[in-house]
């Protein structure tokens, strides 16, 4: 098994920012835009980039959910493991909002497809977009794209990409693991 750094701890800071800039640039004060962090792993960089955007960049309006979207997997009944949810944090009307979808990495698209459906659940939103760290842009299932990504990477099926954060107790870094 060998493993690449794609990104480390100053990389993942530099792309928070200029992600956290390409945000404000499209969306102003945030007064009509909300973040959705995909569980269980877009949590982390939703939470970071409403940090960023709250401390560094003094957005006042930034309002930040999490959506768990394990029922509305088309995978849900595929595995012989048994599935456990994740919490769905939303605590705001999403109906005629825009929504910034974000997650960690993209890869076939199969989340974001369910984040979509899981979404409906909640209202009627304006416009949804989609901002990713990681882009695996080789391997899509779905004619899915994000607005926003962080890096693009050409990875083959066979290698995996690992996003560490500093709040699971490791270093902001993102690895190609080949196995």
């Amino acid at each position: 098994m060998s493993q690449k750094v794609l990104l480390n701890s100053i990389e993942v800071n530099i792309i928070l920012h200029r992600l956290a800039c390409q945000l404000i640039e499209n969306h102003k004060d945030f007064t009509n835009t909300v973040l959705i962090g995909i569980q269980p792993r877009g949590k982390y960089l939703a939470n970071r980039l409403a940090l960023v955007l709250k401390e560094e960049y003094k957005i006042k309006n930034v309002q930040l959910g999490h959506l768990d979207i394990t029922f509305f997997r088309d995978d849900f009944r595929r595995g012989d493991k048994t599935l456990e949810a994740n919490t769905t944090e939303i605590d705001f009307i999403i109906e005629n909002k825009n929504i910034v979808f974000i997650d960690d990495v993209l890869y076939t698209g199969r989340s974001i497809r369910a984040a979509l459906t899981a979404i409906q659940s909640f209202g009627r939103p304006n416009e949804i977009e989609l901002l990713t760290l990681i882009d695996r842009r080789f391997s899509r299932h779905l004619p899915i794209q994000p607005n926003y990504r962080g890096r693009q990477v050409d990875a083959i099926n066979e290698e995996k990409v690992i996003v560490n954060w500093k709040e699971n107790g490791n270093e902001d870094s993102v690895y190609l693991i080949n196995n």
